[in-house]
């Protein structure tokens, strides 16, 4: 359990780059971080230190939209403005083959199969291409179907199907081996499809954002389950799945967080209602028994996830809005990133805040989440500066 003289390390901020950085993501092991950049480079920092290891990676003509590491840790991809993929090796950041090209677009997202074996990439080109990874050879030809920018690929956790949502309003779904469509698209949303996952166990897809609904959809039909989730009256700005996959929780501009059954798409209870502002953030605890959600009434609340009532009072003590929450692996604390310019860490089963706030960004905290060991806390700004923020931090400390 933390206590109150718990007091976190100095703040580092990760400077390096010089322009806004796009996208940030932890290495497997979480001994790495790996940074893509409007400055058209490829940054890995030492989290233990925030000290950039090695040079940047250069190669990219154009901002660096989207980077990912392969399931073993041993290479980084990046997708960039430039029309590119890129591989690097993780240990040495030199450039493995040439770079991958074909879209004729900006590559918005990149990822890897489940099994390291291929990287799939979505573009502005309205198109999806799947890459061998080993040698950087396309596979087939490209996934096309989508009538507009594809913001959003994923595998199935098994790696045999791709899922791309779209600004078309619609989400597909892609044999992985024979890039062939499955089934039609899935179609309802009035808006973009800001976002898609798999289920954990690959059964359901989940889709929203901006037409205020959540849609279930079977991920072997592509048939809608049930109808939408309505029940919002705002954008639909987090979604999460339950550890089980039994519930999905929403976070919405309405103020309010709904518990959703995942098969039935049926509300659970009465919405989770305290909050008195837009909801931006909801997550579940390790274990499934809690819900957290931040809101721009500048309070974290931790709700009982089977009854939805409230727990505790609400977490107080920012000056402004609550852009991110999140758990630590272990369930027990929690932290939270504000417009306060400040990061909170608080004991998940009490609610008092473990030391003092962490200072040391000079503008909005937009995101916070621990790393996969729970020993650091990477935090960033907002994704249009070119500084990020680290905290070394452990409970107990």
């Amino acid at each position: 359990m933390g206590s109150q003289s718990s007091r976190p390390a100095p703040p580092v901020a990760w400077t390096g780059h010089v322009a806004p950085i796009w996208s940030v993501v932890y290495s497997p092991n979480g001994a790495r971080v790996v940074t893509g950049s409007g400055d058209k480079t490829i940054r890995i920092w030492d989290p233990e230190s925030g000290a950039t290891v090695g040079e940047p990676l250069t190669g990219h003509n154009d901002a660096v939209t989207s980077v990912a590491y392969s399931p073993d840790g041993q290479r980084i991809i990046s997708g960039s403005s430039d029309h590119t993929i890129r591989i690097w090796d993780a240990e040495t950041g030199a450039p493995v083959g040439d770079c991958l090209e074909g879209h004729s677009d900006s590559v918005l997202s990149v990822a890897y199969s489940p099994d390291g074996q291929h990287i799939i990439s979505g573009s502005e080109d309205r198109t999806i291409r799947i890459w061998d990874a080993e040698t950087g050879a396309p596979v087939g030809g490209s996934l096309e179907g989508h009538t507009d920018s594809v913001g959003s690929v994923a595998y199935s956790p098994d790696g045999r199907h791709i899922i791309s949502g779209s600004s078309d309003r619609t989400i597909r779904i892609w044999d992985a081996q024979t890039s062939a469509p499955v089934g039609d698209p899935l179609e309802g949303h009035a808006h973009s499809v800001g976002s898609v996952a798999y289920s954990p166990d690959g059964q359901h897809i989940i889709s929203g954002f901006k037409d205020h609904t959540i849609r279930i959809w079977d991920a072997h039909t592509g048939a809608p389950v049930g109808g939408p989730l309505e029940w919002h009256t705002e954008w639909v700005r987090s979604v999460a799945y339950s550890p089980d996959g039994r519930h999905i929780i929403s976070g919405s501009d309405d103020g309010t967080i709904r518990i959703w059954d995942a098969k039935t798409g049926a509300p659970i209870g009465d919405p989770l209602v305290g909050h008195t502002d837009w909801v931006r953030s909801v997550a579940y605890s390790p274990d499934g028994r809690h819900i957290i959600s931040g809101s721009d009434d500048r309070t974290i609340r931790i709700w009982d996830s089977e009854t939805g009532a409230p727990v505790g009072d609400p977490l107080e003590g920012r000056t402004d809005l609550v852009r991110s929450v999140a758990y630590s692996p272990d369930g027990r604390h929690i932290i939270s990133g504000s417009h306060d310019l400040t990061i909170r860490i608080w004991d998940a089963d009490t609610g008092v805040p473990v030391g003092d706030p962490l200072e040391g960004h000079t503008d909005w905290v937009r995101s916070v989440a621990y790393s996969p060991w729970a020993a650091h806390h990477l935090r960033i700004l907002r994704p249009h500066h070119s500084n990020l923020g680290f905290r070394d931090w452990r409970p107990g400390r």
